[in-house]
């Protein structure tokens, strides 16, 4: 790719743009209608710039010995931040990510290339349809990270699509999701709800002036049958520039109060995010 010249192309849902970053020779921010969707340094893969995605990268950290090679399913593709730090911190990693814009999928092929032999595959499908056909005990992590413009799509908000992403998980399989909301938490607690349902172990990671209802933020949510190691997970949460809190157990189980999962035919998308949320126009 040429050196520090933006790109603009319009994918199959909206206009996407690769902008240089000016600090970091061969790191460039993804957005698609002016809405944030990935960052990525293809010298430092670790590097993960945004503050929910290092928070999810705590979580890949966790969940096995270091270094030990995992099979994941992503949900959602962007410029494949996620994909490519698991590939770097965990050699031999098979992983599929599953993007529904195709369009999108071809400009990062196209602009931003995966290394040879990443272990990463793309494949162009719905989210929801894909889960629903792929095998049982098929993945040791499910990572869903999908927006359309700056919202989760209804249809992956809903107890139905908890359980699926239940059956695609081995049994100790861990699920990740990147979510947002602000105070009444009206979504977020839905979702919680979706999966303490399904999951005996479920968690939450986020800034505590979110999760006090200050501001409208990122969520990470944590679901699984066994235990992920929460000493080091809070650790790894409080020592970034931007710390955040783990929330789990009795306290966790207070925030969900009285929210009921959520039926099919009741989803509805996450929140808009207030006006200047991005900073990106």
């Amino acid at each position: 790719m040429s050196e520090s010249v933006p790109v603009s192309r319009a994918v199959d849902h909206g206009t996407a743009k690769l902008m240089p970053d000016v600090d970091r020779e061969r790191a460039w921010l993804l957005t698609v209608d002016g809405a944030p969707q990935s960052y990525v340094d293809l010298d430092e893969p670790t590097h993960l710039e945004f503050e929910y995605a290092r928070r999810l990268g705590h979580v890949l950290d966790v969940v096995a010995e270091p270094g030990l090679p995992l099979e994941v399913l992503h949900l959602g593709g962007g410029a494949l931040t996620l994909p490519r730090y698991v590939a770097a911190t965990r050699p031999g990693s098979r992983q599929d990510v599953v993007e529904a814009d195709r369009g999108l999928s071809e400009l990062i092929a196209e602009q931003l290339p995966l290394p040879d032999g990443a272990g990463i595959t793309l494949h162009a499908a719905d989210a929801r349809a894909w889960i629903e056909g792929a095998p049982a005990a098929s993945a040791d992590v499910l990572l869903a990270d999908v927006f359309g413009g700056s919202r989760v799509p209804a249809h992956l908000t809903s107890a139905s699509y908890a359980r699926a992403a239940e059956r695609v998980l081995r049994p100790d399989g861990v699920y990740l999701a990147n979510l947002a909301d602000a105070a009444p938490f009206g979504f977020l607690r839905s979702q919680l709800a979706n999966f303490v349902a399904v999951f005996e172990e479920l968690a939450v990671i986020a800034e505590p002036a979110v999760l006090r209802g200050r501001r409208f933020g990122n969520a990470v949510l944590v679901a699984s049958h066994r235990p992920v190691d929460l000493t080091a997970l809070t650790r790894l949460a409080a020592s970034d520039a931007f710390p955040a809190r783990v929330e789990h157990g009795p306290a966790l189980r207070e925030f969900i109060g009285r929210a009921r999962p959520v039926r099919d035919e009741d989803a509805v998308p996450s929140p808009v995010p207030p006006d200047g949320t991005f900073g990106i126009g």
